[in-house]
């Protein structure tokens, strides 16, 4: 299939907009309330697998879509993934440079545009995404790119999900992407989805006071702000 042309100007937008996100030491993985989002996640994550998955994490070919520095890929490693079976995509070719000094060798990481890497369709088992969809403010875009994770992916396969599902009215650069509209963008899939992660504004203040009021906030449902969801790919 063809390279799907994106929005004018959106994949630069979105450049833009993560480089105003990620400035001083706001997402350093010493912070504690960093470390609890990230327990907390990963904990939520090996749940999830563990619940869906009918094969071995070694067996399954994993694209990850705005990989970073490569943090998840790492973890998806400790959790049993072959490098050599994973792939990274990562728009900011200093955070693509980075995850390729991180991972493993063996591991593939293309930089730039996602909606122009030239994947087949039907080339993964598992397709990621973490808090990229809350940085597309385009909806022609945000849904070019679902129909292309949709592609990627095996009948049986998942999407992995996790973003904000609320907005932060103190952030333009970002937007909430509620239930309904994750359904309205995968029509054919299942979706197992819940709420995880301390609000993030709240979490660093509450965790200037002591790290463990962290877990006690997190227990109100109403204060987690992201969704970790499986979209799964009928057989």
């Amino acid at each position: 299939m063809p390279p799907v042309q994106p929005t004018p100007d959106e994949p630069q937008a979105i450049a833009e907009r993560y480089a105003r996100r990620h400035v001083g030491d706001r997402y350093n993985p010493l912070r504690p309330e960093v470390l609890h989002a990230r327990q907390e996640r990963e904990r939520a994550l090996a749940a999830l697998l563990a619940r869906h998955l009918q094969r071995p994490l070694a067996e399954l070919d994993v694209l990850e879509v705005g990989c970073g520095g490569g943090d998840n890929l790492l973890e998806l490693i400790r959790l049993g993934c072959d490098p050599a079976r994973l792939f990274g995509n990562e728009l900011l070719p200093e955070r693509a440079a980075a995850a390729r000094l991180r991972l493993p060798a063996s591991v593939a990481v293309h930089e730039g545009d996602a909606l122009q890497m030239p994947l087949p369709d039907a080339s993964f088992d598992l397709v990621l995404q973490y808090t990229v969809f809350s940085s597309i403010l385009d909806d022609a875009f945000q849904a070019r790119l679902a129909d292309r994770l949709w592609q990627w992916l095996r009948p049986g396969g998942a999407v992995v999900w996790y973003d904000f599902t609320v907005d932060n009215p103190r952030n333009p650069d970002v937007r909430g992407v509620p239930l309904a509209r994750v359904r309205a963008l995968f029509p054919q899939a299942r979706i197992d989805a819940r709420r995880i992660t301390l609000a993030p504004p709240i979490a660093r203040r509450v965790a200037r006071l002591h790290p463990q009021a962290c877990n006690l906030l997190n227990t109100l449902p109403l204060l987690r702000t992201h969704r970790l969801a499986w979209i799964a790919k009928p057989a």
